[in-house]
């Protein structure tokens, strides 16, 4: 194929699939007027194919979002003298998707789309090239960020690290969920006791019985959730003298910070959960969106617990220690939507009991739930099957 037209989507899925699976000598984008001018979203485009392996010529093509007459005549410009030339609507407004409709009746020029729900392409009009072609490209977690225009920074957590920690997190959850009503004061108190002096950061805690709490309130050590840490082997040389004083080692700093973070035992877990499951082929902890490349913005980021990729299919999981709310379930499907389009899934994991209210509205915005009842039976693993299953990609 000498030249691929595609019709240019926010969902940024449907703008890689058909080029990467055919392999065009040229791209050519019909796309939004800003999308035209913004030359560094461009640039992150190429980037993503580069490291592909692929060196296609990429074209991009302001044009009118609802003037489908408008949209033709540049299409039909673009289809002259192009050569071997077809187009793919998969992705495209309602006007951009006529206008190829009447390009395609005015020219016979070959025309495709791409199923995700099937996982593979149809013939739309002379097409049979793409005729249920399954489409067999895999993508990692990083990969999904950077086709969008996005850089996947390091979070809160090293990912590298964690393969050394594996063993540890189901006991670790374990832990949690015996001591789950007082999680919040023992992290504080832990907090407390292990503030770092001026830069030096130890991994020495030590202080009285009692600390300050919040807002006037005292916080008391947990001398059963910190036995329970020592035996799990998250600290070392635990001394409790007599409800007056404590002592105790971080096993290492990121024990030290996951400790520290009432979070962290909930995203490990189901960090593991995603590995030991084998449904994916890529999972990232604490993934970090970094927009700034791409938007011109010094502040625009985005952090998501954990993001697992099968195939085609990104998966995101946030994980809450409180109640879900509506403004999470609404940022989590934004995200979801923004990457991974219709075939993206979304999880929202809590290690409290999920009511009807906010099952209902995650279940409008198409998020599964996964709350403290299942994950404390352990099914989160067979959850996140049942999840997966539907897609052809695993």
């Amino acid at each position: 194929m000498d030249t691929l037209i595609e019709l240019y989507d926010e969902r940024a899925i449907e703008n890689v699939a058909g080029a990467e699976t055919f392999l065009p000598r040229r791209v050519v984008y019909l796309c939004p007027q800003e999308v035209a001018e913004d030359r560094q979203l461009q640039e992150k485009l190429r980037e993503f194919f580069a490291s592909r392996g692929h060196n296609m010529k990429i074209e991009f093509v302001g044009s009118s979002l609802y003037k489908a007459d408008r949209i033709f005549h540049q299409l039909k410009s673009i289809v002259e003298g192009a050569g071997d030339c077809a187009v793919d609507v998969t992705g495209g407004t309602d006007a951009a998707l006529v206008a190829a409709g009447m390009l395609c009746q005015a020219a016979g020029v070959p025309t495709f789309t791409y199923s995700r729900k099937q996982n593979r392409f149809y013939d739309i009009s002379n097409a049979p090239f793409a005729d249920r072609l399954p489409c067999t490209l895999s993508y990692t977690v990083e990969e999904f960020f950077r086709m969008a225009g996005g850089t996947l920074r390091m979070g809160r957590v090293d990912n590298q690290v964690l393969k050394k920690y594996m063993k540890d997190f189901d006991g670790f959850f374990a832990v949690f969920l015996r001591h789950r009503r007082e999680w919040g004061n023992g992290v504080l108190y832990i907090q407390r006791i292990s503030r770092p002096v001026g830069e030096e950061i130890s991994l020495h805690a030590e202080g009285s019985f009692q600390q300050k709490g919040e807002r006037g309130s005292r916080v008391y050590a947990n001398p059963g959730l910190l036995r329970d840490l020592e035996q799990l082997g998250f600290l070392k040389n635990l001394n409790i003298r007599e409800e007056e004083w404590v002592s105790f080692d971080f096993s290492s700093e990121p024990v030290r910070a996951w400790l520290r973070d009432v979070g962290s035992v909930l995203e490990l877990y189901l960090y593991k959960v995603c590995v030991d499951s084998g449904l994916f082929r890529d999972v990232i902890s604490s993934a970090v969106v970094d927009w700034d490349e791409a938007t011109g913005h010094d502040t625009v980021r985005n952090e998501i617990d954990v993001v697992a990729s099968a195939g085609m299919i990104p998966v995101f999981i946030s994980c809450k220690a409180t109640e879900v709310k509506t403004e999470a379930l609404n940022e989590l499907a934004i995200l979801r939507d923004r990457f991974g389009g219709k075939g993206a899934k979304a999880v929202i994991a809590t290690t409290e009991p999920c009511g009807a209210a906010a099952r209902h509205r995650a279940a409008q915005l198409g998020i599964a739930v996964v709350d403290l009842e299942e994950l404390s039976e352990g099914k989160a693993e067979a959850r996140l099957r049942v999840i997966m299953k539907a897609d052809k990609t695993l």
